[in-house]
């Protein structure tokens, strides 16, 4: 767990010092420790289980965390559809190679694909076109990642009354630098013809972009361009590196595909899954009026379920309520959106041979998608027509689909639902130390009636958080040891925003920050590693007994891994004074192997650290071994510190065999 580093005696050493205390660097910080004793007891007639759905993910389309991101398309509005359906329309990010007495190019409503209508009019006026030839270009989302070695899968369409001669290149920004190109030569495109060619790159450029040029007069249309990189995860469309970093989160479900991103500002904008699944020429692609930026959707709801898939995650489709930030559908003529989305349902869990399972089959997965959540809208509650709009989704799904869980957007935490429901959807965002006392959050909230989902929760203030901070973190882990002790009643939940391209920080802090070739964790991210082995462990009951208790959060696990069992004792120290901990571990059945048993820190010398592309690894876990074990062991917890003991037991019984 973590990244081990070269570091300062006080960051090692004074992570963890079981019996003996005696680093020189220590000396000050013990005579000012605050002193605490943890009572942990792990008798198993005390002990209890965890959901195994209780931390996951959250993904939304925001910051370009799917086009531009996860979605591995280098190709930014790949077929012109960005601009409108009204032409001439604005191109953008493509660009002119050439003068404009070169050549001359606009959108025409003239594609093949009937939801596509639009496409691009090249008309190129040289015979001897300057520097050998002229055409259009395409940056990506703020340049491309070309590596040298690689292969990279282009489609296109084109069109023109005469031969046509093309060469598809990448070059570096400036165009000066070509390190990889093929040539298109082809008599007969009177009608539209799909092209399929692979580029293989003889270089690297971090900010590539795709050209097509030609040095031909004539006109040439051009259609629906893609370039994918040949080895994305299971060949499934997903950037390699960033699925690996969300696989190391071990997550237990996948919520998508938002948010606001789901409402939109206005309906005609909001999220239609029917329109991002089937062939990727024929999505049209939609404008996402909440974070500003148009997407291809080819990360569509087919994609989502991949990915869930590919994660070993349970999937949570969030679905449009008929309501966005600013108008909503009538209860009374809400009919269609509810047939539409009982549809949705049965283009995952339908057989292979009904209407819309058989869609899902003839993209390439026959067999069923295990959906089993649904969320009905995104944070509606307090919308005027929500209730009864939720009322005719809960009531047609429960008939069809009776073993689906249904999620309701109102908070059911401080009072009674209004409508039933399995599960309600909890959100927080604030400053730190609001998050830190959100710890006892649950432990108020009745037992009865639906589970608890806190879908989004995280330290957003400016001044605490920056683009994601140690000081943001501990609050955060705190809360979560509190969702813990409380899984009783809470029973899902997940850190938001998950991604951030850097550059579109539409929303800060975020889990993961990446560019076109690299990414890093916050320490919101390193964070969430602590928690990742609690989903379906048992949790025991911990006191803690200290005048600074206030500062602090505790929680203890059994978790197994493979065959090994592990007890793990965290504790946040949220406070600026280090901390004398006793640590006393009542009803311990097995021993305690100290060779495989470890100490996890995550502290920094300033609780406003953050990571960066230049220092990825400022805030991060660091581990060691432990010096010894026994029944009550001593330990300096650092200020503004988590800690994790994970003690390897040698023997066990009981609950463990459940696990």
């Amino acid at each position: 767990m973590g990244t081990d580093n070269a570091a300062t005696c006080r960051t090692v050493l004074c992570t963890l010092l079981l019996l003996t205390l005696t680093c020189d660097c220590l000396a000050a910080d013990l005579d000012l420790a605050k002193t605490a004793v943890l009572e942990v007891n792990t008798s198993w007639v005390a002990a209890r289980k965890i959901p195994q759905t209780l931390f996951g993910l959250f993904f939304e389309e925001i910051n370009h965390a799917g086009a531009g991101g996860i979605w591995a398309e280098l190709v930014s509005n790949r077929g012109f559809e960005a601009g409108g359906i009204n032409t001439p329309s604005n191109i953008d990010p493509w660009s002119i190679i050439g003068d404009e007495s070169s050549i001359y190019v606009q959108t025409e409503r003239a594609s093949c694909f009937s939801k596509n209508i639009i496409a691009l009019r090249m008309e190129v006026h040289c015979d001897e076109c300057p520097a050998g030839s002229v055409g259009i270009y395409n940056p990506g989302f703020w340049g491309m990642n070309i590596e040298e070695g690689k292969t990279y899968n282009l489609v296109m369409y084109i069109r023109s009354m005469e031969p046509v001669e093309l060469t598809a290149s990448l070059t570096c920004f400036d165009g000066l630098q070509n390190i990889a190109s093929a040539d298109i030569v082809d008599n007969n495109v009177s009608d539209w013809r799909k092209i399929e060619l692979q580029l293989f790159s003889r270089g690297t450029c971090r900010t590539s972009r795709f050209e097509l040029t030609t040095s031909k007069r004539g006109v040439i249309w051009i259609d629906q361009v893609s370039l994918m990189p040949s080895d994305t995860y299971k060949g499934h469309g997903f950037r390699k590196e960033l699925i690996h970093i969300l696989m190391d989160l071990r997550p237990q479900f996948l919520r998508f595909p938002g948010g606001c991103f789901v409402e939109g500002e206005w309906l005609r904008n909001a999220f239609r899954w029917r329109e991002t699944i089937g062939p990727w020429e024929e999505r049209p692609g939609h404008y996402g009026d909440v974070w500003k930026y148009w997407t291809d959707d080819g990360l569509g709801y087919y994609e989502f379920l991949q990915l869930a898939e590919d994660l070993g995650a349970e999937p949570i489709w969030v679905f449009n309520a008929g309501i966005s930030h600013n108008d909503e559908v009538d209860t009374t003529t809400l009919a269609p959106f509810v047939e539409d989305v009982l549809n949705s349902i049965e283009f995952a869990r339908g057989s292979s041979e009904s209407t819309w399972g058989s869609i899902r089959a003839a993209m390439g997965h026959s067999e069923r998608f295990p959906l089993k959540y649904v969320a009905i809208g995104n944070e509606d509650c307090e919308k005027q027509l929500y209730q009864g709009n939720y009322l005719m989704f809960y009531n047609a799904i429960r008939v069809a689909y009776p073993d689906i869980q249904i999620i309701s957007n109102c908070d059911g935490s401080s009072k009674p639902l209004h409508h039933p429901a399995d599960l309600y959807d909890f959100h927080v965002y604030s400053n730190a130390t609001f998050i830190f006392l959100m710890k006892d959050k649950f432990t108020r909230t009745s037992r009865k009636g639906p589970k608890v989902f806190v879908s989004e929760y995280a330290v957003n203030d400016a001044t605490d958080a920056g683009n994601g901070s140690l000081l943001a973190s501990l609050a955060e882990a705190a809360f979560l040891i509190g969702l813990e002790k409380n899984s009783d009643i809470v029973h899902m939940a997940s850190y938001a925003p998950l991604f951030v391209n850097d550059n579109d920080r539409s929303w800060n802090p975020d889990a993961i920050v990446f560019n076109s070739w690299q990414q890093y964790g916050t320490p919101s991210y390193w964070m969430q590693t602590f928690f990742r082995e609690s989903s379906g462990s048992v949790i025991h009951p911990v006191r803690i007994a200290s005048s600074y208790s206030s500062s602090l959060a505790a929680s203890a696990i059994t978790w197994k891994d493979n065959e090994d069992m592990f007890l793990r004792i965290k504790i946040v120290n949220f406070g600026s004074h280090a901390v004398n901990l006793t640590i006393s571990a009542t009803g311990l059945q097995a021993g305690v192997d100290t060779a495989r048993s470890t100490v996890t820190v995550l502290t920094s010398s300033d609780l406003l650290d953050e990571n960066s592309f230049s220092d990825p690894n400022k805030v991060v876990p660091v581990r060691s071994g432990l010096p010894g074990a026994a029944e009550k062991m001593q330990a300096l917890l650092v200020p503004y510190s988590l800690t994790s003991f994970d003690l390897a037991l040698d023997q066990y019984g009981g609950l463990v065999a459940e696990m």
